[in-house]
């Protein structure tokens, strides 16, 4: 079982190789591809009443034998692939972050993770992935990313989701396995988990540069104290009540 993202905000076209072959005339698919028997073999080629992009054969075994694949040097297979369940964590108060990501010049990356970055980094519209766990309880605190549009799929467990709107009115909806969340550019959201066992997804994030994020703590606190005094009415000393974020 696979867990696909496509980076469009159009609808997704996709040209399968047997959608392309019937799709081209006989007698040019002959000349292109020069099999034995010329365009009377093309001819013995009957288009499947199922999409097999989707539906394998129930024949299969028969049909294939001797199935090969050549291995490509390290250098070149981690350009697209990238371990990510064997990733560096990134532990916050809440939970787990485990990236899959670029970062400007391979910044705490190891040798495999920076060949993976910049190859991310050469394509446009490309994806930053992360697996993000919340523990029993825990929250994922409001944050907003300055670059990128979110989406997430529950993998395990169940928790709430909340968006706070331009309009200051806050959209909160609970999310369980298998529910999907989309979280536009510059909208700030938090995920907390409601269940006794962790909150699990899997994130992507469409952007072809580094993703920036604002968390509320760091905000809050980055904002000076007189100001936040006349913002909400309140004794300046107050608010020395709340932590420094951490750096």
């Amino acid at each position: 079982v696979f867990l696909l993202f496509f980076t469009t905000h159009e609808e997704l076209q996709t040209l399968d190789v047997d959608d392309a072959f019937f799709s081209t005339p006989e007698d040019i698919a002959a000349r292109a591809l020069k099999p034995q028997g010329g365009v009377n073999f093309i001819r013995t080629f009957k288009k499947q009443v199922e999409d097999q992009a989707v539906n394998l054969p129930p024949n299969l075994n028969e049909l294939v034998q001797n199935a090969t694949y050549v291995q490509s040097p390290d250098n070149l297979v981690w350009r697209y692939f990238y371990n990510l369940k064997g990733s560096a964590e990134y532990h916050f108060p809440g939970g787990i972050f485990q990236w899959a990501r670029y970062r400007i010049n391979g910044t705490g990356l190891n040798e495999t993770e920076k060949i993976f970055s910049e190859s991310l980094n050469k394509h446009e519209n490309t994806l930053t992935l992360a697996t993000l766990r919340i523990f029993s309880n825990g929250l994922g605190q409001p944050h907003f990313h300055f670059n990128a549009n979110e989406m997430g799929y529950v993998i395990s467990g169940c928790g709430q989701a909340g968006v706070i709107l331009s309009s200051g009115v806050t959209a909160s909806f609970n999310i369980g396995i298998g529910d999907v969340i989309f979280f536009p550019v510059g909208a700030q959201h938090y995920l907390k988990s409601i269940c006794d066992e962790d909150l699990f997804l899997i994130l992507a994030y469409s952007t072809g540069n580094q993703l920036e994020t604002l968390r509320m703590n760091d905000y809050f606190r980055g904002t000076a104290d007189h100001i936040l005094a006349q913002l909400f009415s309140k004794e300046q000393a107050e608010f020395n009540k709340f932590p420094r974020a951490a750096k």
